[in-house]
């Protein structure tokens, strides 16, 4: 149990009760055992160790709990560098203010690297950037979020002979985390290299609503190749198919058919397609919500 009592900063050791302290400022702490003589403590190894680290960090604990008013005196120290003034950054989550959203992540969740909102000066991506977008789409911590919802509405609908139980959804979530990179490499790295297309979204920010979502649909049928023409997007049919051909590998006997690749190849699609109107978007919501 912690104790905090009385407001100067020093380590103390009671002879008589072998109970140690800290102090700093008017305040102190002390490790007791409500009820139980401190000197008989069962757990005094635990508390020493305790003890230890707060002698360690006593100094960071000093100037998190005193009041500002109590460290406006005089370095002790000889020859004490002055601090310079520097201007002072905006922290987003001072005063109960929640964190502002990422460019790179819809509504906090879902990977958005692919979008480019800064269309005034396109310059082509690299192969290994392409590669880097794939990787980012792929691993980002959002992905395995958005992974395991995906698992969890499939066992819900009982899509593949896995079975049941956590071992089944396990193995969902293994067979949805694998299609989103597969699909990731495929359509943002392998095939815009190959082809020498570019994998990004390009945001385009102007005009009404049905206008704007008209050509975020476009998107997935029309993209633009590294000599900045638009092209067909073979990059995403052709790239979605092969790792929907890819995932049979993984899928249960019981379920690989013709049909069921060809299903999951459009549902990619349509997938895809919904997420490039979540792009066109997503600069709109932060800048009405967020300002941003």
């Amino acid at each position: 149990m912690f104790s905090i009592s009385g407001t100067q900063a020093s380590p103390r050791l009671d002879a008589a009760t072998g109970v140690d302290f800290w102090e700093f400022g008017h305040f102190s702490i002390q490790l007791v055992q409500p009820g139980a003589e401190p000197s008989h403590h069962f757990m005094m190894p635990h508390l020493k160790l305790a003890s230890a680290l707060l002698r360690l960090c006593g100094f960071m604990v000093a100037f998190s709990v005193l009041p500002i008013s109590a460290l406006g005196q005089e370095s002790t120290l000889p020859d004490a560098p002055q601090p310079q003034n520097q201007p002072k950054q905006a922290n987003p989550e001072q005063n109960g203010q929640p964190a502002k959203p990422s460019k790179n992540h819809i509504f906090w969740v879902i990977p958005n690297y692919r979008a480019d909102e800064n269309t005034a000066e396109i310059k082509p991506l690299t192969p290994r950037a392409k590669f880097k977008i794939a990787f980012d789409d792929s691993f980002d911590p959002s992905a395995f979020l958005v992974a395991g919802a995906l698992a969890g509405l499939a066992d819900a609908q009982n899509q593949y002979d896995y079975g049941d139980g956590a071992a089944a959804l396990g193995k969902y979530f293994a067979a949805a985390f694998a299609d989103q990179a597969i699909g990731n490499m495929m359509t943002e790295a392998v095939f815009p290299v190959a082809l020498r297309q570019d994998p990004r979204y390009f945001v385009k920010g102007r005009g009404g609503f049905w206008k704007r979502t008209g050509y975020a649909i476009s998107r997935e049928v029309i993209t633009r190749g590294d000599d900045g023409r638009s092209q067909f997007n073979t990059s995403e049919i052709a790239g979605n198919a092969v790792a929907a051909g890819i995932s049979s590998a993984y899928t249960p006997a019981a379920n690989r058919s013709l049909g069921n690749t060809t299903s999951k190849w459009g549902q990619q699609l349509g997938l895809d397609t919904f997420f490039n109107v979540l792009k066109e978007f997503w600069p709109d919501v932060r800048d009405k919500f967020f300002g941003q």
